[in-house]
């Protein structure tokens, strides 16, 4: 898989002529400062540092403080080898990503810290018959046919957020599907995504889902912030749950239940999985840490 990353930058440190990218597990392509491709050694160069997961990207000639830029890098990665459940990797087939703490850095050169906030616009561009479901942050702003069997999903993400919050899914899906009112009056369009299988377990998990964003509002006023929200379930996912913002991922058994099969004490604790995950959406997303020692 080809990664392609577009990052603007504020140059505000005046004696700062450099700055560090992390990654890891990478297949550097190329790195481009404002529109013009580097030259390694010259331009930029690959760094260790025991400090350091991984190898560091150290960009030179930064332009002088207070003139902004535009970085541009792309990398190869191997989602269909990458056992580690961090990053971009495949779930029966699908695929999922997983970037808390630091698995953002296993698909592109970042600055991957959670006090490095910033507004993400994600382009997917895959295989139609193998992936005819693209997801990931934000509000679906367009979708493309690009012929050769190829489609793409562009998703804008208008808020700040760190990049463990980032999340892409791409793959054969279904949707339990329903709609939610805020309290001001605007429609949310919910979508719980799993496999064929599994679409008849999800009916409690999306009641689960309205009760806590109406829970939310009546006890601290807060009101979903976009028009969309996504539960993907999956098989292989290292987490348990996690709260990537408007995408939350879940491991398959904190989640399906059907009467037949489900206790009591099972619907209690998938309502309150779903509960913990969607009140991220404030506290936690827009709210986060400053480092995880913190």
């Amino acid at each position: 898989a080809r990664m392609e990353s577009k990052l603007q930058f504020e140059h505000r440190a005046k004696d700062q002529t450099s700055i560090d990218l992390y990654g890891e597990a990478l297949e550097l392509l190329s790195v481009s400062l404002n529109g013009k491709q580097l030259i390694a050694e010259e331009g930029y160069t690959l760094v260790q540092d025991s400090k350091v997961v991984g190898d560091v990207l150290r960009v030179k000639q930064l332009p002088p403080a207070g003139e902004p830029f535009t970085l541009e890098v792309a990398t190869k990665i191997a989602p269909a080898s990458n056992t580690t459940c961090e990053g971009l990797y495949q779930s029966s087939g699908n695929f999922c990503t997983q970037c808390e703490a630091e698995g953002f850095r296993r698909m592109t050169f970042f600055p991957d810290r959670p006090d490095v906030m910033s507004k993400y616009t994600t382009r997917i561009v895959a295989d139609k018959a193998t992936c005819p479901v693209l997801l990931s942050n934000g509000n679906l702003i367009a979708e493309e046919e690009l012929g050769d069997g190829k489609h793409s999903a562009t998703w804008q993400d208008p808020f700040p957020k760190p990049s463990y919050l980032f999340a892409l899914v791409a793959g054969k899906l279904v949707a339990l599907e329903d709609t939610f009112v805020t309290c001001s009056g605007r429609k949310v369009d919910l979508k719980i995504w799993t496999t064929e299988k599994n679409k008849d377990k999800v009916d409690w998990a999306m009641e689960s889902l309205k009760r806590a964003m109406k829970w939310d509002e009546d006890r601290w006023g807060r009101e979903y912030d976009l028009n969309i929200f996504n539960i993907v379930v999956v098989d292989d996912f290292n987490m348990g749950a996690m709260e990537n913002k408007s995408l939350n991922v879940f491991n398959s058994r904190l989640v399906l239940a059907t009467p037949e099969t489900a206790t009591d004490s099972d619907y209690i604790h998938i309502q309150g999985v779903i509960g913990h995950e969607y009140f991220h959406n404030w506290t936690g997303n827009r709210v986060t840490c400053r480092d995880w020692f913190q």
